[in-house]
């Protein structure tokens, strides 16, 4: 076969994109540049913005698509009966969903060649709604990306392909995201190709496992994020800092106010009696809080009211007069 031939071929296959992130843009970029042919993107509503929530900011997919012509589709309600009408009007071979939201069988089911999602972890490991964020904050070495047919239950379908990647000491939930949104588009676009050719050997998330035990990632919410000295040890306070910056950004209290956490570094100072929660500083180069075995001193953060900032910069302007 030609390549001009091979061309013709992917561009027969009908797609549609369902995503809304930034995340989600690399693959509907990696697709379209590649010469597949999406005839839909599927995207959350605009949300409202300002003070009086009066002007309205569509997603980063949405934006996408718009400036490539795409037909995008915006549904409030995924089992409204015009959705369905317009979405099996694009006759779709196949559904493509990345960074979006659960999808009920009508729509997953509606694709003759099925419908894949992208996920950020190796399944069937950290299922869930915040893979980064939990495979660091659990300090694993590894993670990495999956493509999966969509089944009735959350992230349990049939596994198509992975592409691992280490977890560096350095990395933070930001520099995992951005590895994996590059190498997730990249095996988006190996999956479209493998279906279309009928070359895909679909696998049961069971038969990955190897016995070991399963982690899951849940939503992220703002009591999840608060990091509790008194529960943890110096490294997995230094863990729980890196998996959640810069966002959602991992917190706890000074002086009656919220202070954002964003970068840490295990202290190797004696903890010399001080309790978990204890703070520690000379007011000009350092602070530390103490936890159940050593000290997380920490670098970069955010008192509320102000920007982030340096330690060292917070502390020169912060009254430890409190």
């Amino acid at each position: 076969m030609t390549n001009t031939e091979d061309m013709d071929k992917e561009r027969a296959l009908r797609i549609v994109f369902m995503g809304t992130p930034e995340f989600a843009v690399a693959s509907l970029r990696a697709l379209v540049e590649g010469g597949f042919n999406v005839v839909a993107v599927v995207t959350m509503p605009d949300k409202p913005k300002g003070r009086h929530q009066d002007s309205l900011t569509p997603s980063p997919v949405k934006l996408y698509a718009q400036e490539r012509g795409i037909p995008v589709l915006q549904p409030p309600k995924l089992k409204a009966p015009e959705f369905l009408s317009a979405l099996r009007a694009y006759q779709a071979d196949l559904q493509v969903v990345v960074a979006f939201r659960m999808l009920p069988e009508e729509v997953w089911a509606m694709p003759p060649l099925g419908t894949f999602n992208l996920h950020a972890a190796l399944l069937p490991q950290y299922r869930g709604a915040a893979p980064i964020n939990w495979a660091l904050i659990n300090g694993e070495t590894e993670t990495g990306v999956t493509t999966f047919f969509l089944d009735k239950d959350i992230d349990t379908g049939l596994v198509i392909h992975q592409e691992a990647t280490p977890i560096s000491e350095t990395d933070n939930a930001e520099s995992v995201h951005d590895r994996l949104m590059v190498m997730g588009a990249s095996l988006v676009v190996r999956t479209v190709r493998d279906i279309e050719e009928g070359r895909v050997q679909p696998l049961a998330q069971a038969s990955l496992e190897g016995g070991a035990e399963l982690r899951t990632a849940p939503k992220l919410h703002r009591e999840t994020c608060e990091l509790r000295f008194e529960s943890h040890t110096a490294r997995s306070a230094f863990n729980f800092v890196r998996g959640l910056s810069p966002y959602p950004a991992a917190w706890t209290t000074l002086g009656g106010k919220q202070l954002k956490l964003f970068e840490a570094r295990i202290d190797d100072h004696p903890l010399s009696g001080a309790k978990p929660g204890d703070v520690d500083t000379d007011g000009r180069t350092f602070l530390r809080f103490a936890c159940n075995d050593g000290w997380l001193s920490i670098l970069s953060l955010q008192l509320e009211g102000k920007r982030r900032m340096p330690v060292a910069d917070f502390l020169r302007g912060y009254n430890w007069t409190r």
